[in-house]
């Protein structure tokens, strides 16, 4: 039996994955989350098999959640559902630790056979991304980690890069990642040194380019 997460923040979404997955013998769906921290939470408490993670999701988004899950539980084998599929965003999610990508207007039945694979321990990329995508991957990663200037933020700035790009406030930043209003600001003055940006909308426009966020989430 194969053990299966869905981590959504749209109830239609997980509904159908459910029903879908839950039409094969041999797949069970043993829990579901609406946001990033109940994913990371339950996840670690549950132990699925497989994860179906949502790229884009309320408090932490799936790529961020990948790699928090991962880092306690080495075993876990993510598939991340995204609406992209460019090289960056498919780069991260592969750099953060998961086992697949599958592009949701693709989704249908690949679903399945990508949660088959991936139990099995393979890599799964969604049909629509090209073996170029793949390639590059392989190729080109360490020239593409030196040329991300993502790499230059700690996980505590690009969450905090990620909140003040989708207009949160210093104050409700700092509730919501346990901080003091100073040092959310000292994280935001130290974010614009390190990328070079010099006010809110540029930062904006940065988060959107680098798929820190999306308009279209």
């Amino acid at each position: 039996m194969i053990r299966v997460f869905l981590a959504d923040d749209h109830a239609v979404v997980r509904d159908g994955l459910r029903v879908l997955l839950e039409s094969q013998a041999e797949i069970q769906v043993v829990g579901v989350a609406g946001d990033g921290n109940t994913a990371i939470r339950e996840c670690l408490k549950m132990k699925p098999d497989v994860i179906l993670m949502d790229i884009a999701m309320p408090s932490i988004n799936g790529i961020e959640a990948t790699a928090q899950i991962l880092a306690h539980n080495p075993h876990a084998r993510v598939i991340i559902l995204s609406m992209h599929d460019s090289r960056e965003h498919i780069l991260r999610a592969l750099r953060a630790g998961a086992r697949g990508y599958l592009l949701k207007e693709s989704a249908g039945d690949e679903v399945i056979q990508a949660v088959r694979s991936v139990a099995e321990g393979n890599l799964y990329l969604s049909q629509q991304i090209t073996e170029r995508i793949v390639e590059d991957y392989l190729n080109l990663q360490e020239q593409v980690e030196k040329q991300d200037p993502l790499e230059k933020l700690s996980e505590r700035e690009r969450q905090v890069l990620r909140l003040v790009a989708e207009g949160k406030s210093s104050a409700e930043i700092a509730k919501m990642l346990f901080l003091s209003v100073k040092t959310v600001e000292t994280y935001r003055s130290r974010i614009m040194e390190k990328l070079e940006i010099a006010d809110l909308p540029g930062l904006v426009k940065f988060a959107i380019q680098h798929g820190v966020i999306s308009l279209d989430d």
